[in-house]
């Protein structure tokens, strides 16, 4: 299963692609999404087109967003709302389920404690991808965010097959 992580932003959204295979989690690539252009309009679709290469590009098969957080900043976190709402559009335009993660949860999975400073997160993504050469901070959440997703398909799947031999369906 390739699996794509997008950390939104507006000026800079991240990405990260894993493969899963089985246990493994394989380093595919990543990057840094950099909107251009003076208007919030002009922004948005050069995030939206830029995110469109990377898809088409890397064939994902899943994709897993983080979701906002908000601040006291409402028209700053309005503003990166709708830099998400791009980052859950383009995969959902490329007919993909996209999953969403609180930044809570990301950093329990990939770090072991929900409330993990940004330098931890970049270290246990680096410690899990050691093969990865990671393009910033926003790339290496995005692919903490694949990662958190990785691990969460393949607890449902144990799940689902073990429910599945219960029933006697396996």
């Amino acid at each position: 299963m390739r699996v794509i992580g997008i950390d939104p932003g507006l000026r800079r959204t991240g990405w990260g692609v894993v493969d899963v295979e089985g246990a493994r989690l394989i380093h595919v690539a990543n990057g840094v999404c950099l909107s251009e252009g003076e208007t919030l309009a002009e922004r948005l679709r050069s995030l939206h087109d830029a995110l469109t290469r990377v898809l088409a590009a890397w064939r994902p098969e899943t994709a897993a967003v983080e979701q906002t957080f908000v601040n006291k900043d409402a028209a700053g976190t309005l503003k990166l709302g709708q830099a998400r709402g791009i980052a859950l559009l383009v995969p959902a335009l490329f007919g993909l389920p996209v999953a969403e993660y609180a930044p809570n949860a990301v950093k329990k999975v990939v770090v072991g404690v929900g409330h993990a400073e940004k330098h931890q997160v970049e270290h246990m993504v680096r410690l899990q991808l050691p093969l990865a050469t990671i393009a910033g901070p926003d790339a290496a959440d995005a692919l903490a965010i694949a990662l958190c997703h990785a691990h969460h398909a393949r607890f449902a799947g144990r799940l689902g097959a073990a429910i599945a031999r219960a029933e006697g369906r396996a």
